[in-house]
């Protein structure tokens, strides 16, 4: 047990991904950062996005056309406004990443290479070494943050609370290595990232619990859209946590669905079949699993050509004994990208004075009730530059509250304290994920209140876990239609009455 340690500093991002890091980079230029990150720098779930960044670069392409296809797969739900940043700046901001140093594939004449993902009305993503595009972001923007002399990282550092001073964020309370410490700042940024880790199938690293939610709902910030939550459609079928990746791009190079029996289904599903919107292949997978049990990617037509276009991707299925160029891949839907979060303006600016979010934390509204593909990367980039400009009008030296002593709870039972996260993770999957009905989602929201009871002071982490679950669930029961990444097999059909309709916090 350790007392309380207080540290002072213009700026706080809490989040290693592609929106935390640069935000604290671009930050810098103007102040003293801290950023903090719940595991390692490189634990994050950029490191793990594989399809690229979507950006109207390419000739033919332009920001209305990238407005229009993102304004279509949100299902009336995105904030126009916001698309509009979001396509207009994005070409500037991945240009920018590339000037800092990250080595996207070129074309022959040196011009960056661009694929097409499923809804994507034009070749527009951007690779990075064919699908290891969230790593090479990654390394780019870590490079740009240790260069820098005015940022301070501190690993493994859990965030309990936001301190909440006259009505304004004044920091964290955080353990670092087991020390209770207050960290006070002019701003704070959450850029925690998602909540995958909330369902049993998942493509999320394990820090996804869902932290940001749970400690922005607590302290009375706004949330909205909690019920939409992108599955996506092709996990590789496996026991793991997180499961692999096999990226939207495999489809876009002409892999096709198949079920057992070798029948390709999602021709007769929707007009675009394989490159159909995330919400409706994941919709079709499930299904057809219920069918006729497993579902495969089958990209044999692309022998060796696997091996270059897609070296990750080849690696991960070697590694299970899988030769895509010969065999086909097993894959299932697994939970993928939270498009609610904590509601911010334009500027990245949430209900509660001096505190930030951005990228997956954060309901921008660029994705409304469904997120484009390889918009996500993009979001972080063009939202974190917008924060870290608005950072430079807060205020210094805003009044803090006075020092109080306080200890780090005992992470007491860990075993029991996985048990709970468990069955959190087990009752989401089986009421709250592809398919939800007022029952289920009713026994679920009664299940996690008695799981409430049982956890201990010290498992911040599952409680964190628990309030996140209940805010999807809760949501999910009080949209009584089915749109985007929300499906309710009991009102299956999009109601006009809830366009444009928000459930908050």
């Amino acid at each position: 047990m350790y007392m309380t340690d207080r540290i002072r500093t213009r700026f706080l991002v809490v989040g290693s991904g592609v929106a935390g890091l640069h935000t604290a980079w671009r930050a810098a230029a103007h102040g003293s950062v801290i950023l903090l990150t719940k595991r390692s720098l490189f634990d994050s779930a950029t490191a793990y996005a594989q399809g690229g960044i979507a950006a109207a670069l390419g000739a033919g392409d332009s920001p209305a056309l990238h407005r229009r296809d993102t304004l279509a797969a949100g299902a009336a739900l995105c904030d126009a406004a916001a698309v509009q940043v979001l396509v207009e700046e994005g070409p500037a901001r991945v240009l920018e990443l590339q000037t800092a140093g990250a080595r996207f594939d070129l074309a022959p004449d040196g011009t960056l290479k661009l694929g097409r993902e499923a809804a994507h009305s034009r070749h527009r993503i951007v690779h990075a070494q064919g699908d290891q595009t969230g790593a090479e972001v990654a390394r780019a923007l870590r490079f740009k943050v240790d260069e820098s002399p005015n940022i301070e990282v501190r690993e493994w550092a859990r965030v309990l609370d936001l301190i909440v001073h006259d009505g304004q964020c004044a920091g964290v309370r955080a353990s670092i290595a087991g020390q209770a410490v207050d960290i006070l700042a002019d701003a704070t940024v959450l850029a925690t990232g998602g909540c995958g880790q909330v369902f049993r199938y998942t493509t999320n690293p394990m820090v996804a619990t869902g932290d940001g939610y749970a400690i922005a709902h607590r302290a009375g910030v706004s949330l909205a859209d909690m019920e939409f939550v992108q599955f996506h459609p092709t996990a590789l079928e496996t026991s793991e946590n997180p499961l692999a990746l096999i990226s939207e791009a495999v489809r876009g190079e002409g892999a096709v669905l198949v079920n057992r029996d070798g029948e390709r289904f999602m021709e007769s599903r929707h007009r675009l079949a394989e490159l159909a919107p995330r919400d409706v292949v994941a919709r079709e997978i499930f299904r057809e699993q219920q069918r006729t049990g497993q579902v495969f990617l089958d990209a044999r037509h692309m022998g060796r050509r696997f091996v270059t276009r897609f070296p990750g991707i080849h690696a991960i299925c070697a590694a299970r004994g899988i030769n895509p160029a010969r065999q086909l891949i097993p894959v299932t839907p697994a939970a993928h990208y939270m498009m609610g979060g904590i509601v911010t303006d334009l500027r990245g600016r949430s209900s509660l004075p001096r505190l930030y979010a951005v990228g997956e934390v954060a309901r921008t509204g660029v994705h409304g009730a469904n997120r484009l593909a390889s918009n996500s990367l993009l979001e972080g980039l063009v939202f974190a530059e917008r924060v870290a400009r608005d950072l430079v009008t807060t205020p210094k030296r805003m009044p803090m509250p006075r020092a109080r002593k306080w200890v780090v709870p005992p992470l007491d039972d860990r075993g029991a304290a996985q048990v709970a996260a468990d069955e959190i993770r087990a009752l989401m999957w089986e009421h709250a994920s592809i398919a939800r009905t007022a029952r289920g989602l009713r026994a679920c929201r009664k299940a996690l209140a008695a799981i409430e009871l049982r956890l201990s002071e010290g498992a911040t982490e599952e409680r964190n876990l628990l309030t996140t679950a209940s805010l999807i669930a809760e949501a999910s029961l009080m949209r009584k239609e089915s749109r985007g990444g929300h499906y309710r097999s009991d009102f299956p059909s999009r109601r006009r009455a809830w366009n444009g309709r928000q459930i908050t916090w």
